[in-house]
């Protein structure tokens, strides 16, 4: 009998704890929605574009390129214009990235 009040509690507690864990995720994929268009259904939530989006974005002056790979991998071939920040060091340069563009990044 002294069981039932602690199980009771144990039971609210596992409940609520669902229930908050169902919300967080059911906001996250919410902002996600929002924040990419519907072909994005990847795991990780970033947004694909493909080579011709890419243009035409880049000719209107509204995204950047991003090139994560090493510096030798850069040199040996890079997307025109493509500024180089390896992706161990891309923390220390977010101040360097416009944030009235979109930035794009790329990494093979």
């Amino acid at each position: 009998m002294r069981l039932l009040p602690y199980f009771a509690i144990f039971s609210l507690l596992v409940a609520a704890l669902t229930a908050c864990q169902s919300a967080q995720e059911n906001s996250a994929q919410s902002n996600v929605t929002k924040a990419t268009p519907a072909t994005s259904g990847y795991p990780d939530g970033a947004r694909r574009i493909t080579p011709t989006e890419l243009r035409d974005l880049l000719a209107k002056n509204q995204a950047v390129v991003v090139d994560v790979r090493n510096e030798g991998s850069y040199y040996a071939g890079h997307i025109p214009g493509a500024k180089l920040i390896p992706n161990t060091a891309i923390l220390s340069h977010l101040q360097e990235l416009p944030r009235n563009k979109l930035i794009v990044t790329y990494c093979s």
